[in-house]
Parts: structure tokens; sequence; C-alpha cells
């Protein structure tokens, strides 16, 4: 049987805005059946390294916040730990960068907390016994909250094709040693032509696997290698590449399991903002022109049905002139797979598939508009 999956455009007007919007839709879409009263509930959204302008506006996170409360709910905003170096690595940085983009208790009326604390080590680990992943290791502030609520920015990712709801869900909530988990099988290579030895690979890999040789080329140490993709990430001159031996196909079933882990048996209910569509993670300190047009906001109870739509609606977008992949805006990319087209050793059916598969939810949807 389909899920549902509401969706409200952005127009607006005068008397209802684009919060007032969102709350329009996700009442309609039922996020009042679920019990609040007295229930710690997570609000798991990304708050965006510091320098990226993409991630979901505080002023959204806001309105839910007083939507759960006025259910009873006891709320809080969370994010785990990343697994490379930067802004969001630690809880200190963490906090201090989720403070400078607008969320903060001022803002958002509720407590910012980092699911897995000062390090990253506290976690729950919780048995599966999947396909791959025998056990997840979630971030004990999300673990432990009785309701699950997400808000997510629909994008690009580099290695799961497009982050939406799963990839908020089960990557985000990984503790820094369930990021290892569903980062291990994906370690990177040096392309040496291409390195110009700016050393930004030696900079931000927190593990020290990278140094250059007596050539000036960036080398990698894989026994010290975590495959986080860092390198990839920070590399501008295609120097660090990812080795694709079903790496990406292998993370994207990990990231599914991850998020069954965490919602088995909770109480969870899911927001996509597809809305500056940028080609990569919010992880970047950066981000660069959408793919396609701002489209609106949807929800769903299920997230596998949720992300297939939004998919399905970016595919059906034409692409903005100018986008990655699209630079002399001479491409016709409506009713193509955009994510694939600028990330084509990336799969993201793969992960809805397997989702699908474990039971998670349901590729089959039914689009209600609001």
């Amino acid at each position: 049987m389909p899920s549902k999956v509401y969706f409200t455009n952005l127009r607006t007007t005068a008397s209802l805005n684009l919060q007032g919007k969102m709350e329009r839709m996700v009442r309609a879409a039922g996020i009042e059946k679920i019990d609040y009263a007295g229930k710690f509930t997570a609000i798991k959204i990304h708050f965006g390294e510091p320098g990226n302008l993409a991630y979901i506006r505080h002023n959204y996170a806001r309105r839910m916040v007083e939507i759960l409360q006025s259910l009873g709910a006891i709320v809080f905003l969370t994010d785990s730990n990343t697994l490379y170096s930067g802004r969001r690595s630690n809880a200190v940085d963490h906090l201090t960068g989720a403070f400078e983009n607008g969320f903060n208790l001022l803002s958002v009326k509720a407590p910012v907390i980092i699911a897995d604390g000062l390090k990253g080590t506290e976690y729950v680990e919780i048995p599966i016994h999947s396909e791959i992943c025998t056990s997840a290791k979630i971030g004990a502030a999300i673990a432990n909250a009785d309701v699950i609520i997400t808000m997510n920015h629909f994008k690009g990712h580099e290695q799961a094709g497009f982050g939406g709801a799963l990839k908020n869900i089960g990557m985000g909530s990984a503790s820094v040693g369930g990021k290892l988990d569903l980062h291990s099988s994906s370690q990177p290579r040096v392309d040496a032509k291409n390195c110009t030895a700016c050393r930004q690979c030696v900079r931000y890999c927190n593990y020290g696997a990278i140094t250059l040789n007596d050539s000036r080329t960036a080398v990698i140490d894989y026994t010290k290698c975590v495959g986080c993709g860092q390198c990839i990430a920070v590399c501008r001159f295609d120097a660090a590449q990812p080795v694709w031996n079903n790496s990406s196909e292998t993370m994207n079933k990990k990231i599914a399991e991850y998020s069954h882990a965490l919602l088995k048996g909770k109480p969870h209910f899911h927001v996509n903002f597809i809305i500056n569509v940028s080609p990569d993670c919010d992880c970047w300190a950066s981000n660069d022109i959408p793919l396609v047009p701002d489209i609106g906001i949807a929800a769903s109870f299920d997230p596998v049905a949720l992300d297939q739509a939004c998919a399905d609606m970016v595919t059906a977008a034409p692409s903005l002139p100018g986008a990655r992949g699209n630079e002399d805006g001479k491409l016709d990319l409506k009713g193509k797979d955009k994510f694939h087209h600028i990330h084509p050793n990336t799969d993201w059916r793969i992960g809805l598939q397997h989702a699908e598969k474990i039971g998670l939810g349901t590729m089959q949807y039914e689009l209600v508009k609001i």
C-alpha cells in the first residue's frame, strides 16, 4: 500500500508565510497523532557547517518546536559529531557553530544537544543483525529520545547521491564510531597528476593518514585511513578520489540499516525541505549554486516514501542554467536524474530499495498537495 506524502509549494500570501504553510502541512499530515505528553522529543536536524548557507533556516525549527511544545513534548534539537575534522567534530565547536547559524535557545525556544557528547564517544549500540550491520552506534541523546522528528534539507551528496531523510537519520544520528562503520568500505586514492601539494588533505585528515612524499604528492597510509572521505571533500583539484568498488552501494545500505535501528519501535515523523537543492552535503563550509529552482516542503510518517517523492520532484524539475553539470546552460535535464548526472558513481535508488526490503517503509507513495 502506498504511503501518503504531503506537499506544499512555496507560494505565500500576506496572511500565510512559509512557516505557516509548513505548520498547516504537517498538521494535515497527522503530526498530532503522536502522543507527545511528557515525552523527550528529538528534532534531528543538520545545523550546517559554518560557511555553508544552504542548511534549513532556524525559523522553521522554531515553528516546529512551538508545534511540538503545544502538544506537550519535551523538545530538543540535536545532531551528532562528524567523523572528519572541522567545526562540528566535537561538542564545543559543534555547539558554537550551531549558535552562529541561529540554532540556540533564544532563537528556536529549545535547547541544542550534541547527541554523542563531547568527543563523539557517547552512544547506544543497538543490535540489528541486518544484511550488513550487526549493530548500530547511535548518539545517546537521539537513541534515548522517546519520539524522533526529522527536519531534512534535500540536496545532492557526493557519496550517497542525495541527502534526505534517510541520510539525516542514518548517517546524522550515528556517533563518530558509527560513522566509522558507515564509511569503512570506502578508502580514497590519490591521483598524483592532479595533486598540487596544497596540503588541504593533510590539514583536514583527523587521523594523520595523509602526508606529502619527496615528490610533493599526497600519499595515504591505509593502516590509518578510516575512509571518512574528508580529503575528497576538501580537495579542489580532483586529486583525492573515491575508489568506487561498491562503496556507495554499501554505504547507502548501511544508512538504511542505521535508520531502521533508530526508528524501530519509536514514533517518528519526517519533513523534507526541497529548497536550495545544492549539489553537495551541508557538511561543506560552502555551498554551490542549486541544481533546480526551489520546489517546496514535503512531510510523511514514511521516510522512504518521502525521499522517493522528493527525488521524483527534483527529477521532474528543470535544471538551473549555470548549475553543476549544466554550466553552459545548454543541457535539458528536465525529467532526468540530476543527482546521478553530477555524481555518476552513485545510485541513491539502492538505499531506498534496501530500506524497503528491510521494512523501513515503501517507495510507493500518494502525493497529497496542501
